[in-house]
């Protein structure tokens, strides 16, 4: 398991798979909203919530299709899936991999990118905290869409409209816990709702991902 992590972390970092295009996307994101809605901070102030939370969401989602599709192309899968490793634990990795490049580089810059919002400072810890537990979710939920639509002809869109309305949930409680912070307020009970689907998909998505797999593999 762990050389097939850092087999896939180093593909990440040298074919482009998604380590700087989600932090660049999500820095365009941020930065064309000022100029779409006007730079008054006090309407920034109150949209940075959900703008944060949706440049995060449409990052992860621009690499999902890459989580399996190089595997594919060059035949990797076939023998990954005929290898000790049990496909349940394959696509805990790759979406393990797919957090740590995509995922865990938003958490770490989101808060510039509030500045840029003029997100309120309370506001701050609870952006960090919400992506942290909000974006393992997206990228489990996603290496199951990938898994899903692996080998299909112009996969990436019916990737991206399987897997948005499962980033529905994650993205309400997540851009409410940083709503709540921003006003003052305690944002601990859309955390725990946030906590509770990261741990339901860790649970239950490399089961579907690796049933999916096997289907598309046949």
């Amino acid at each position: 398991m762990k050389a097939l992590l850092l087999r896939d972390l180093r593909l990440a970092v040298r074919a482009g798979g998604g380590f700087g295009l989600a932090l660049a996307f999500f820095l365009i994101v941020c930065t064309l909203v000022p100029f779409g809605i006007g730079p008054e901070g006090g309407t920034l102030a109150r949209v940075a919530p959900g703008i944060l939370w949706i440049g995060a969401l449409l990052s992860c989602l621009l690499s999902l299709d890459r989580i399996f599709a190089l595997d594919h192309e060059d035949g990797s899968l076939d023998l990954l899936a005929t290898a000790p490793l049990p496909l349940e634990g394959i696509v805990a990795v790759k979406a393990l991999a797919h957090w740590l490049t995509t995922g865990l580089p938003l958490v770490v810059f989101a808060p510039v990118l509030g500045l840029l919002l003029h997100l309120p400072g309370p506001a701050y810890g609870w952006l960090v905290v919400s992506l942290a537990l909000g974006t393992p979710a997206l990228s489990v939920l996603g290496a199951f869409g990938a898994a899903v639509t692996v080998g299909l002809r112009r996969g990436g869109l019916l990737l991206s409209l399987l897997v948005l309305p499962l980033y529905v949930p994650t993205l309400i409680f997540g851009a409410e816990a940083v709503r709540r912070g921003a006003q003052g307020a305690d944002g601990g009970t859309p955390l725990v709702f946030l906590a509770g689907i990261s741990l339901a998909s860790l649970a239950l998505m490399p089961f579907a991902g690796a049933a999916a797999l096997r289907v598309n593999l046949r």
